[in-house]
């Protein structure tokens, strides 16, 4: 099964994650070789005013070019997020093959996770991993 193929019904997401890039196309392109999909982009003059990418297995995250935000300003490459997934090796590998540094290999947690880590371009940490959480208190 690969990660299009995933076939659960996910809510749809009320807390939506943004970025600031200095190359906000280049890191569409980049998040989108790891298994991301490319959900809306609208540009004006060659800048990415806003994006929406949509992780098929739930959960959703906007970006834009840092040079458009105005007001909403902050600094690029300071993200850090924990993406997870029930494909940990598949979601490696095209990492790999997207030249993607690796912070931290594929391996087996203490815990029982199985994760790994990278930067993206722009220097954001991405970790991709099985580990869901814990459950909600009633």
């Amino acid at each position: 099964m690969t990660i299009q193929d995933t076939t659960v019904e996910v809510p749809a997401p009320t807390v939506w994650p943004t970025l600031q890039a200095r190359d906000a196309r280049a890191l569409i392109d980049w998040l989108v070789a790891l298994g991301f999909d490319e959900t809306f982009v609208y540009s004006d003059g060659g800048a990415v005013v806003h994006a929406q990418l949509w992780w098929p297995e739930g959960g959703n995250l906007m970006l834009a070019d840092h040079s458009v935000a105005g007001d909403c300003s902050r600094q690029t490459g300071a993200c850090g997020a924990y993406v997870v997934t029930d494909h940990v090796d598949e979601v490696y590998e095209r990492a790999k093959s997207a030249g993607a540094r690796i912070v931290s290999e594929l391996a087996e947690q203490h815990h029982g996770n199985r994760e790994f880590t990278v930067a993206d371009p722009e220097g954001n940490v991405w970790s991709f991993g099985s580990y869901r959480g814990e459950p909600r208190k009633s």
